[in-house]
This record gives structure tokens, sequence and C-alpha cells, in this order.
């Protein structure tokens, strides 16, 4: 399997941080998780204020990458804005699943987007591209009906078709971590102005979370970008 950047993509300067996990007990209790959880909860309300927010550096380059596609960021937040403004309303972020939950606490920690798919919800394909998505494709986002996209908006899909995420928005339904998950691809989405070490930290940070708490072991790490890929082998 390779995962790669469309060349059409080019000009937008954007990447990936890459990770595969695999063998998690994602039912498994982890006590430690709750306060790796609160001091990012924490850290996010001693730092951060909803007026503050749309001015803090990180966010304002993603919310610009938004503008630049010709998509308002006030209609359709990058996912880590999303939780910080959660935070930030007092709701706190969601638990829904360990792995789950140490993507979030790590998203709004960065403050990059961070999606987790389950690989054998993937399936043997023979690629896995960053690009634009077509008029009228269909998207399935997590915990929300079907929408339509049209193609200002950027896509992580398969080759054969199944969209993983809206970059850098909303992961899809069809192949959501969950409790049975043992198998996870990760990504970190970067975009122009943000590092490299940034998105390895952040990267690094739940790849190391879920080898300690989760009991999973490494087997991909790096960055994509439009000259550079990654390639693996997966057998089920």
């Amino acid at each position: 399997m390779r995962i790669f950047i469309h060349g059409s993509l080019s000009d937008l300067d954007v990447a990936l941080g890459v990770g595969i996990v695999i063998g998690i007990n994602n039912r498994v209790n982890a006590p430690e998780l709750d306060k790796i959880i609160n001091d990012a909860v924490s850290e996010v309300k001693n730092t951060i204020s909803l007026e503050s927010l749309r001015d803090d550096g990180l966010i304002r380059l993603y919310r610009n990458f938004y503008w630049r596609l010709g998509i308002d960021p006030t209609k359709q937040r990058p996912a880590q804005e999303a939780l910080i403004r959660r935070i930030l309303r007092g709701d706190g972020l969601p638990r829904i699943n360990p792995m789950v939950d140490i993507g979030n606490a790590v998203s709004v920690k960065y403050k990059v987007p961070v999606g987790l798919y389950d690989i054998r919800k993937i399936g043997q394909v023979d690629y896995i591209v960053l690009r634009r998505a077509a008029d009228g494709e269909l998207f399935t986002p997590l915990g929300s009906p079907k929408m339509t996209l049209t193609r200002n908006q950027i896509v992580l899909a398969t080759s054969d078709g199944k969209i993983l995420h809206v970059y850098p928005y909303r992961d899809s339904e069809l192949t959501k971590v969950d409790e049975f998950t043992t198998d996870v691809l990760i990504v970190v989405a970067g975009i122009s102005g943000v590092s490299d070490e940034t998105l390895l930290g952040a990267l690094t940070e739940i790849e190391s979370l879920s080898e300690t708490l989760l009991n999973g072991k490494v087997l991909i790490h790096g960055i994509v970008r439009s000259n550079k890929s990654l390639e693996f082998n997966l057998r089920f």
C-alpha cells in the first residue's frame, strides 16, 4: 500500500504525518488516560479564550487555508478548532474509546487535526491518496448524514473510492475506530506553515500512548509530502 499526495495539490504545500499502530487493545481500562485528557483540557482553558482563539497562530493558519480553498472556516471548522471550542464552551472532550480519546487529547494539545482510521475497515487497497474531491462525490461523516462534496474540498481517499476524511475537517463513519479496532492508521493533517516537528510531535505522542496504554506496536512513522510518499505491506 502506498500513501501519497496528488500532484494537483502541490501548490498548497500540504503534508501528512502518518503512523500505523497494530495490535492495540481498545477495550482496555487505562486510568492514566483520564489524567492525560484532564491535563489537555486544563491547558486549553488556562491559555486560550473563545475571543483569542481565532488569532492563535496555528488556528489562524488552518483558517486561512480554508479561505484559500473558498471554504468559510466558521461553517466548516478545522477538527482541532472544533474540539477546542467544545472545551471552551464547558463541554470538555468527548469520551469515545481509548484510541480516539488519545487522538483528541493530542489534537488539542498540538492544535493540529488528527484522523484515526480502522485499517481492517479500509481493507486491502492499492493506495491512499490526498486529492481534490469531485463535484457530487458523497461522504459519510462521523455521526452525521451523507454530505455532497464539491471540488474545492480535499479528501483522503482509497484506490477503490472510499473517502476516509474531508481535510482537515472530519473523519468517515465507514472507517471509524471502535472498541474492536486493533490496527490503526493515524494521519496528522499539515498545511503550509506547520512544521514537520509539530506534525511528528503529535504523531509520536499518539503512537507512544497507544503503545504504553493500549499495548500497540508502531509499524510505520513518517511524513508524506507532494514529493515524498510512504509504502508498506499489510496482510490480514
